[in-house]
């Protein structure tokens, strides 16, 4: 069993930044990818960024291109997503998952395990 739980989020004004954490604990894998999705109210869950386990692989939301930024430190079993210029759009709850298959998938059902979300609030 894997357990992801994120934490960052929080209330921040449009054209702000917030970094989100996602620590990964448990089961391990040799070859994975690591995907940050968001669902804002009344709306699918959607993917944001993700990256595979070589780190080679990245893919970006056109949405979050050039704004938001996935990355990792191995040692800490943690990712990170870094948000900068939010706009209120951006507002949802940001959910980090992991795939257990290497290919970069974007739909959140491929994915086998979830974080339970943390909520980001982008105030106009």
């Amino acid at each position: 069993q894997v357990q992801l739980v994120e934490s960052g989020g929080g209330l921040v004004q449009a054209g702000g930044s917030l970094r989100l954490s996602c620590a990964a604990s448990g089961r391990t894998f040799s070859r994975y990818v690591m995907g940050w999705f968001r669902q804002a109210p009344g709306k699918e869950r959607e993917f944001v960024a993700a990256y595979n386990w070589s780190g080679k692989r990245i893919s970006y939301a056109d949405s979050v291109k050039g704004r938001f930024t996935i990355s990792r430190d191995n040692a800490k079993n943690t990712v990170y997503l870094q948000m900068n210029s939010l706009k209120p759009e951006d507002t949802a709850v940001y959910y980090c998952a992991l795939d257990a298959d290497p290919l970069v998938r974007h739909s959140p059902q491929e994915y086998d395990y979830w974080g339970q979300g943390t909520q980001v609030t982008v105030s106009s």
